[in-house]
């Protein structure tokens, strides 16, 4: 079985005398998905991923959706979808270069946490795309390593309401307001070239920014 320690971690280890600490809790990570964490990842609307370009450098994204958009289709793979964005494409772009990916799962009414280590895929004709009303691409990780985390930082906070920014079947997807900005306008790709206009209008990028201050930025 592969660690996730290397030199640098098994030196930090020494430094602080968790050597001992380190190794009984690699040996309580999993390989594969449990019936428990597979109905705690199913039921969150959000998560973060870290990903890898090809030169090493991190990027971490969060992901929203409704609940169960994360799905555990079997004990090793987990599957999600990539709804539309800025058109950056930072994560999935690694995800095709290196496929290296960590997945944190959290909740924080009732504080708890999951993570997951896996390499990734892209397809934009998976099987399941179709079941994920918005989705550009399906992502598939293969998962490596199962981690149970303390949540003793963790903040304990209510959720006030879901975005409505999340795609539906049974309704288009509203225009993200920064779609809205002025000097984006020639820029944005054909599907959303003139909405703008029909959807509250076009606005000036300190516009978007006094909205953003006021959580209304959406």
């Amino acid at each position: 079985m592969s660690s996730l320690y290397g030199d640098a971690h098994r030196a930090l280890h020494d430094q602080f005398d968790s050597t001992r600490l380190a190794t009984l809790l690699e040996t309580l990570d999993a390989k594969e998905v449990s019936e428990p964490h597979k109905a705690f990842i199913e039921s969150r609307d959000m998560f973060w991923i870290a990903t890898v370009d090809q030169e090493g450098r991190p990027q971490c994204q969060y992901k929203g959706g409704a609940p169960g958009f994360v799905r555990v289709v079997n004990p090793t793979t987990i599957v999600f979808p990539s709804y539309d964005g800025n058109g950056r494409y930072h994560s999935m772009g690694n995800i095709s270069a290196t496929g290296q990916v960590g997945l944190l799962f959290l909740d924080f009414e009732t504080p708890n946490r999951v993570r997951v280590q896996g390499k990734a895929t892209l397809s934009a004709d998976d099987p399941l795309l179709g079941e994920f009303p918005g989705a550009e691409l399906i992502v598939r990780v293969a998962v490596t390593d199962v981690i149970i985390n303390c949540p003793r930082y963790i903040p304990k906070m209510q959720r006030v309401e879901a975005s409505a920014s999340v795609p539906r079947a049974d309704k288009p997807q509203p225009l993200a307001q920064w779609k809205r900005i002025d000097l984006v306008q020639e820029a944005l790709v054909a599907k959303d070239q003139g909405r703008a206009e029909k959807e509250g209008g076009v606005i000036t990028f300190d516009q978007w920014i006094d909205n953003l201050g006021r959580g209304d930025g959406a």
